[in-house]
């Protein structure tokens, strides 16, 4: 046997050692190709071919027969409608994301002093178990504009009318033709001037008898009264009988006072006296200096109600809808902050104190920049979320200020399918969307590599 057989015969079994990593690593490979393989198919499937389409599609007209290049994109930018999705979106970019990381710190930071933490962060996250479909209808009747549909407007009202009070006889109007003349901010006059020792009756209609204050007299014994000398004396009553019969500008023993009305006694364009009409509408002016008047009664009587404020305007409704949105999403800020705050290394904070730090330099200058890659994160993701919102602004925004509230998901889907059916101009602007929300998702991923490194 020769050297060489020898040497062959040393390197076999070395050779044979050297390929079995080599075919466990390959097999290694197949098996782990084997299970992705599934999830590659869907990710194609679902992902890659209808971004790939899309993008195509935006080349073509709204038929898909005809290529214009280039031609929805700019179309995409002359449309006015879709300036105002792409303001309303840079208005949601700025404003959602900031407010949400802002309150979900704030409230990170309480909750740690808060006894029942668990219960309270449970609670704050309850509204993320809720659909935005099932959301933007609870927010839609929340601000409906009836108070007695919204609880919003419902509160504001109440508020208001604490303060400012309200109007007993929104719908009252003077009878026509007996001596009452309505002026234009809508206070009634008499239409010639009464003197002193005179009395007056002031016939009004347009109030339903199941409208009336509660404690209404009959107005029929006021207007029997006689002025005393130096006294301006009168009635304000309904001039309707239930039941019909009596006689306008008359009034008759079934028909009620006007309680609670203001009446003013005005001579040379200026308020001489005023007062309040009692249960049956009567009211007086004693002492009274010799000379004619006009008695009036003002526009604050018949002011309508006040109904609060226009949530779903074409003023309001993006911030409404925005409020929406804040809280469905401040209980997601708080935990993933209050998570990244329980990892905070607690001998910088004690060391902090006892250097006479208080609570606000300690959160300014110690909390806030050791959070700043949580804070990122949280920023950035909900970037990527705002930039995709479509449930909430479609459900809450009325159909009349739709467009006042759209973004670029809600424009896609108008233009695409909701009326417009020009999928070519649809496709432009889901290929704009896509192109807003790459560099985001990007700079979140190699947050998340950079952190694991």
């Amino acid at each position: 046997m020769t050297a060489t057989t020898l040497a062959k015969g040393a390197d076999a079994p070395s050779a044979a050692l050297a390929a079995r990593p080599r075919r466990t690593r390959r097999r290694g490979r197949t098996v782990a190709l084997l299970f992705v393989l599934p999830a590659l198919l869907l990710l194609g499937a679902l992902v890659v071919y209808p971004v790939l389409f899309s993008v195509g599609r935006s080349f073509f007209d709204a038929s898909g027969t005809r290529f214009v290049g280039a031609g929805n994109y700019t179309e995409m930018f002359r449309d006015p409608a879709t300036l105002k999705a792409v303001r309303n979106t840079a208005i949601w970019v700025v404003v959602a994301p900031a407010l949400l990381t802002g309150l979900g710190l704030i409230l990170a930071v309480l909750v740690e002093k808060v006894r029942w933490a668990t219960a309270f962060k449970l609670l704050l996250f309850m509204p993320m178990a809720v659909s935005f479909l099932a959301a933007g209808i609870i927010f839609r009747l929340a601000y409906d504009q009836d108070p007695d549909k919204g609880v919003l407007n419902a509160a504001v009202v109440s508020v208001h009318d604490a303060f400012e009070g309200t109007s007993s006889y929104p719908t009252a109007r003077a009878r026509q033709g007996q001596g009452l003349t309505q002026n234009r901010d809508g206070s009634y006059t008499t239409g010639r001037g009464v003197a002193p020792g005179t009395s007056v009756a002031l016939p009004m209609v347009g109030v339903l008898p199941g409208d009336l204050p509660k404690g209404a007299e009959p107005a029929a014994a006021a207007a029997a009264r006689r002025a005393a000398p130096g006294e301006l004396r009168g009635v304000v009553y309904l001039d309707f009988t239930p039941g019909g019969g009596g006689r306008q500008g008359r009034v008759d023993p079934r028909e009620s006072g006007l309680p609670g009305m203001a009446v003013e006694a005005v001579r040379d364009g200026r308020t001489a006296a005023h007062t309040t009409t009692a249960a049956d509408g009567s009211f007086r002016f004693p002492g009274l200096a010799p000379g004619s008047y006009t008695v009036k009664l003002p526009a604050a009587n018949f002011a309508p109600p006040y109904q609060g404020v226009s949530w779903l305007g074409p003023a309001l409704v993006t911030p409404a809808i925005i409020g929406a949105y804040l809280w469905i999403w401040t209980g997601f800020a708080m935990v993933l902050i209050g998570a990244g705050l329980s990892t905070l290394p607690r001998d910088a904070l004690e060391a902090a104190r006892m250097d006479g730090a208080n609570e606000w330099q300690i959160f300014r200058r110690i909390t806030v920049p050791l959070l700043a890659p949580v804070l990122t994160v949280v920023f950035v993701t909900l970037v990527i979320n705002v930039l995709k919102v479509f449930d909430l602004v479609y459900i809450i925004a009325p159909g009349p200020v739709q467009e006042d509230a759209t973004v670029l998901a809600t424009q896609m889907w108008l233009v695409s399918f909701g009326g417009g059916d020009n999928q070519g101009l649809g496709s432009a602007l889901g290929v704009l969307l896509l192109l807003l929300v790459v560099p985001a998702m990007v700079f979140n991923v190699r947050r998340f590599r950079r952190s694991q490194r």
